[in-house]
C-alpha cells in the first residue's frame, strides 16, 4: 500500500489535535477537537483557516500557453486580464470533465493552473498528452508552494492587519495580488471553496508555511478540516469532484452542463478553436437551453441535472441515496449531510444573527431535468421515503460580509387586506404625508448628496396646470424645423418649455439643450440610443452595431449606476467576441487616491482600446473630471470618440468653482435636476454642436431619441417648476456655488477634527465637490446610517471602492447642499459635526439637539424673495388651492 503523502503543514495538524485521514493520497485533517459543527460556524462568524497545499499547482509557460489553454480548458483564457482568475474544467471529448479547476493569471508570462489533488497525475498524463502539440511546458510547482485558504467575514481584516493597511485585492471575486506580509511575499486570491463573500487562498513558498499558518491563527482565525469545508462547500452548491462531477452511482458519465457553473465555466467563443470536447458541450449547452425554457421534448443529451435539494422530514441524506417522484427513481443524492447555521431575526438590513444555530438536511441530488424549484420529491433513506423539496438555492452570498443560509420556506398564503374604510385609509395617508413633511423639511438635517428641496414657487408651479396635460410636440422639417404640437390648449407650456431651454443654455454655455427627459436615467438611455442610432445612420438594411468600446467609472469606484452595462448602457453596447463580456474598459485611479483618476494611465487604455464613448461623472464624486487633460490627448492622437459628462450630482456645480464641462472639451452634458440643481425631479440633456458640424446630426438623433424615443406625456408640471429652478440658478449659481464647494470642504475639516476618519485628499481639504465622505468601519455603514436616521440627521450609507458591496459599506456619504440653501455656513456645519460625532462614536442620543437645531433654519436661500414675488405667489397658491 502507498504511503500517504504530506503537506508542507503536517506537523502543525498533528500538533494541534487534528483528527488526519487518507484523503486521495494525502494524510489530511479531517476535523480538529473543537469537530466539524464548530469549524463550520466559526467559518461563516469569523474566519477559518483551511490547508490545500494539497491541490496541485502546475505552471504552464511557453509561447503558445494561451492557445495550449483554450484548447484543453473550458473557460476562455483569452478573457483573463492580469490579476484575475477564472473556474474552468478540463474536459474530454465525450463533454465530461478530467476535473475542474481553477486557473490563475499573476504575471503576463505564466500562468498557474489549480487542480484536484486526488486527479493531479491522471490530470498531468491528460495534459501531458496534449501539450506536445504546442511550444509550452507544464512543470508541477507543488512542492515549493504551499496554499493556505482563510474564508470568514474577518478574513479581510486580519490580511490587512499583516498588510499594513495595504489593499489586499480588488473587492471583486477572483482578483488576484502580489503583496508583502510582514516582509513576506504572498500570491493573494481572491477565491475559496466555502461560497464566503469575504475569502482569500494564498499561496506562499513552502519554507514560510508555517509562519504564515501560526500568524493567522494568532490574529484570530482557527484552523478548520475537510469535512467543515465539504459541509461549507456543500451549503454554497459548489460540486465536488467525484460526487457531482465525474461518475454518477450508476456508473454513468456527468455531462458537463449538468452542473450548474457549467455557465460560468464554459465558452464558445471563436477565440478557442475546436478545443477538447467542444462538439460534445455545444450539443449539451442547447440541450440545456431547452430544459430552462421548460421545453422537456428531448432529454437524451441532458437526462438529468445537478440540483440542490432538502430534507423535509427527520433524517439524514447521504451520498448515493435514490430520489423519487412518485414510484419513479429519478436519480441520486450526490453529496447530503446536516449543516448547521447560525438562526437569525428581522427583515433585510435589520437582520440580526443570533447566538443560536440549528440544523438542516441539505444535499445536492442528480436528478431529472425536468424536476423544476419547489417541486417536491422523496428520499429512501434506509428503506424509508422521506419529503424532500427541491429550493432555488441553500445559501446566498450577495449581502456581504456574510454568507447567509436560504431555509424553505413554503409561500405563505397573502395576508388578509385592511378592512377599513378607504375614506378613513385616505385621511390616514394625509395625516402621515403632513407628519413626515414636518419631520424631513423642519426637524431633520438632510445630508444625502442626491436630494434637494426646491423652493416654494417650484413646488406651486410643479403641482399647478399644465400639470397632468400632454404637450407632445415635434419638429418638422417641411415646415422648416417648426415645432408641431399634438394637442390643443399648449401654447403656455410651448413658451415655457422654450423659456428653460433658453435658460439651460445660458447655464451650461452650450448651443443646444432637451428637457423633455423625466429624469437623469431617462437623459443617458435617450443619449446612449441616439449614439448607437447615429452609428448606424448609413446602413439601415442590417441589425444595428452596438457601441464598441465604451470608457466609464466602474460603479464601485463610484460610477453612476446609469452609465454601467447593468444599467441605462446595457441595450446599447456591444459584446467583445475575444472577452465575451460587455465591451467596458474602466478609467483607473490613483494608487494613493481610489476616489481620483490616473490621468496617465487612463491614455495607455485609451490609446489600447480606442473606446467610442468615453463617460465622464461619479455618484462618488470628490474631485474634478480630467476632461481637458483627455479631450486634449484623443485630439493630439486622433482617436475618434465623443465625450460625455453624466453630470447628475454635480449638474448644479457647472461653473468656475467646480467644472465648465464644453469649455473643458466635454460634447455631451446630462443629468439630474434636483441634486445639487435645485429643481424638480427631471432630467436634461445639452450638447455643443454647431449646425454645420457633421455631428449636429447627432443631437437631431438625440432630439428623436428623446421624443419619441424614451418619452411622450413629459410631465408639463415639473417642466413648468424647473424653469422657475433655473431662473433660480442663474440669477444665484454664482453665490450658490461658491458656498456649495466651501461648506464641504469646511464640513469635512470639522469632521476630522472632531474624530472621524474622513476620506479624501487633505491636500484639497478632502474635497472639491458638494460631498464629504467619512469612514465607520467596514460594514458598519447601514448601521450607523440608521442611527443617525433615529436622531433625525439622513445620510447615504456608502460601500468604498475598496468595499464588496452595499451591505458592507463602511462609509457615509454626505452632501452639503440642501442644508447649504437652509442657511448653513461654515460654523453650523461646525457645530453639525460635533453633534454627528457624539452620536456616531459616542453613541449619545442628539435628537432634541438637532430637532433644536434645524428649527433655526428652515427659511430656503438662494430664490426670489422680493415683496413683489412674494405677493405673487401668495395669489398663485390662493389660485390653485395650495
Amino acid at each position: 500500500m502507498q504511503e500517504c503523502k504530506r503537506t508542507q503543514l503536517y506537523d502543525v495538524h498533528v500538533a494541534a489535535g487534528a483528527s488526519m485521514v487518507d484523503f486521495g493520497g494525502w494524510e489530511m485533517p479531517i476535523q480538529y477537537p473543537t469537530g466539524i459543527v464548530a469549524e463550520h460556524l466559526y467559518t461563516r462568524h469569523v474566519c477559518s483557516l483551511f490547508d490545500v497545499s494539497h491541490m496541485g499547482r502546475l505552471l504552464i509557460q511557453g509561447p503558445e500557453r494561451v492557445a495550449f489553454l483554450q484548447h484543453v480548458l473550458t473557460s476562455n483564457v483569452m478573457a483573463l486580464d492580469l490579476n484575475k482568475a477564472q473556474y474552468c474544467i478540463i474536459p474530454n471529448e465525450n463533454g465530461g470533465a478530467v476535473d475542474d479547476a481553477y486557473l490563475y493569471k499573476f504575471e503576463e508570462d505564466w500562468f498557474l493552473l489549480v487542480v484536484n489533488a486526488a486527479n493531479k497525475d491522471k490530470d498531468l498524463a491528460h495534459l501531458g498528452a496534449l501539450v506536445k502539440d504546442f511550444d509550452c511546458t507544464i512543470t508541477d510547482i507543488s512542492p515549493d508552494y504551499a496554499s493556505v485558504a482563510i474564508q470568514g467575514p474577518k478574513s479581510k481584516e486580519l490580511l490587512l492587519a499583516m498588510s499594513g493597511g495595504q489593499a489586499i485585492t480588488e473587492p471583486m471575486k477572483n482578483a488576484l495580488n502580489t503583496l508583502e506580509l510582514e516582509g513576506k511575499t504572498v500570491r493573494v486570491a481572491k477565491t475559496g471553496y466555502t461560497g464566503e463573500p469575504l475569502g482569500y487562498e494564498l499561496f506562499i513558498d513552502s519554507a514560510n508555511a508555517v509562519w504564515l499558518w501560526d500568524r493567522l491563527l494568532e490574529l484570530g482565525a482557527k484552523p478548520a478540516g475537510l469535512g467543515a469545508r465539504d459541509t461549507l462547500r456543500l451549503e454554497a452548491g459548489l460540486p465536488l469532484y467525484g460526487h457531482e462531477m465525474g461518475l454518477a452511482p450508476d456508473g454513468s458519465e456527468i455531462p458537463i452542463f449538468a452542473v450548474p457553473l457549467a455557465k460560468f465555466a464554459v465558452s464558445f467563443s471563436e477565440q478557442k478553436g475546436n478545443y477538447v470536447g467542444r462538439a460534445a458541450l455545444e450539443k449539451q449547452a442547447e440541450a440545456n437551453k431547452a430544459i430552462l425554457n421548460r421545453d422537456f421534448r428531448d432529454l437524451s443529451v441532458l437526462p438529468k441535472r445537478i440540483q440542490p435539494i432538502t430534507l423535509l422530514d427527520r433524517g439524514v441524506m447521504r451520498a448515493g441515496m435514490e430520489v423519487y417522484r412518485g414510484d419513479v427513481c429519478i436519480g441520486w443524492v450526490t453529496s447530503g449531510t446536516m449543516v448547521p447555521y447560525y438562526q437569525a431575526e428581522g427583515e433585510g438590513l435589520a437582520t440580526v444573527i443570533l447566538e443560536e444555530t440549528a440544523k438542516r438536511s441539505i444535499g445536492l441530488a442528480y436528478i431529472a431535468s425536468d424536476v423544476l424549484t419547489d417541486d417536491m420529491v422523496e428520499i429512501d433513506v434506509r428503506g424509508k421515503r422521506l419529503k424532500a423539496v427541491v429550493p432555488a438555492c441553500h445559501m446566498r452570498a450577495d449581502a456581504p460580509p456574510f454568507a447567509r443560509p436560504i431555509l424553505y420556506r413554503p409561500e405563505a398564503a397573502p395576508a388578509q387586506a385592511d378592512a377599513a374604510p378607504r375614506y378613513e385609509k385616505a385621511v390616514n395617508l394625509i395625516r402621515e404625508a403632513t407628519e413626515n413633511h414636518d419631520w424631513r423639511q423642519n426637524r431633520c438635517i438632510n445630508l444625502i448628496p442626491s436630494e434637494n428641496s426646491a423652493s416654494r414657487a417650484v413646488q406651486l408651479l410643479c403641482a399647478s396646470d399644465p400639470a397632468f396635460r400632454y404637450a407632445e410636440h415635434k419638429k418638422v422639417k417641411s415646415f422648416y424645423d417648426a415645432d408641431i404640437f399634438y394637442y390643443q390648449g399648449t401654447k403656455f407650456i410651448d413658451r415655457v418649455e422654450q423659456l428653460l431651454v433658453e435658460q439651460m443654455k445660458e447655464y451650461f454655455g452650450c448651443t443646444e439643450v432637451e428637457t423633455r427627459v423625466i429624469s437623469g436615467q431617462m437623459s443617458n438611455m435617450a443619449t446612449f440610443s441616439a449614439l448607437m442610432d447615429w452609428k448606424n445612420r448609413l446602413d439601415r438594411k442590417h441589425d444595428p452595431k452596438r457601441l464598441g468600446y465604451v470608457m466609464n467609472n466602474h460603479i464601485i469606484k463610484g460610477g453612476h449606476l446609469s452609465a454601467q452595462p447593468m444599467g441605462a448602457l446595457r441595450d446599447y453596447i456591444a459584446i467583445d467576441p475575444v472577452t465575451e463580456r460587455h465591451a467596458i474598459v474602466n478609467f483607473p485611479v490613483c494608487k494613493d487616491n481610489i476616489y481620483k483618476i490616473d490621468v496617465e494611465e487612463t491614455k495607455k487604455l485609451i490609446d489600447q482600446y480606442k473606446p467610442e464613448l468615453i463617460i465622464f461623472g461619479k455618484s462618488m464624486v470628490l474631485h474634478r473630471e480630467p476632461v481637458a487633460a483627455i479631450r486634449q490627448f484623443v485630439d493630439q492622437q486622433g482617436i475618434p470618440t465623443t465625450i460625455m459628462y453624466d453630470m447628475a450630482h454635480v449638474l448644479g456645480l457647472v461653473g468656475p468653482y467646480f467644472q465648465q464641462p464644453f469649455q473643458e472639451g466635454a460634447e455631451i452634458v446630462t443629468g439630474s435636476t434636483h441634486k445639487t440643481f435645485f429643481g424638480p425631479q427631471r432630467g436634461v440633456i445639452a450638447v455643443n454642436y454647431q449646425k454645420e458640424e457633421l455631428k449636429y446630426g447627432l443631437w437631431e438623433t438625440i432630439e428623436r431619441r428623446a421624443f419619441p424615443g424614451s418619452v411622450s406625456n413629459h410631465h408639463l408640471g415639473t417642466q413648468l417648476g424647473l424653469l422657475m429652478a433655473a431662473y433660480e440658478m442663474n440669477q444665484f449659481k454664482d453665490e450658490y456655488q461658491k458656498n456649495i464647494v466651501n461648506n464641504a470642504k469646511s464640513f469635512a475639516k470639522s469632521l476630522k477634527a472632531h474624530g472621524l476618519e474622513v476620506a479624501g485628499d487633505p491636500a484639497n481639504d478632502y474635497t472639491e465637490t458638494h460631498q464629504v465622505i467619512v469612514s465607520v468601519g467596514y460594514g458598519e455603514g447601514p448601521e450607523v446610517a440608521e442611527r443617525l436616521e433615529q436622531n433625525n440627521i439622513i445620510v447615504n450609507y456608502q460601500a468604498t471602492p475598496e468595499e464588496e458591496g452595499f451591505t458592507a459599506s463602511g462609509a457615509l456619504r454626505m452632501g452639503v447642499s440642501e442644508m447649504t440653501r437652509f442657511g448653513f455656513g461654515p460654523a453650523e456645519f461646525d457645530r453639525l459635526a460635533g453633534i454627528m460625532a457624539d452620536c456616531i462614536l459616542r453613541c449619545k442620543d442628539v435628537t432634541q439637539e438637532v430637532e433644536a437645531f434645524r428649527s433655526q433654519y428652515t427659511q430656503m436661500h438662494y430664490c426670489f424673495d422680493q415683496q413683489q414675488m412674494l405677493e405673487a405667489l401668495e395669489a398663485f397658491g390662493e389660485k390653485i388651492g395650495l
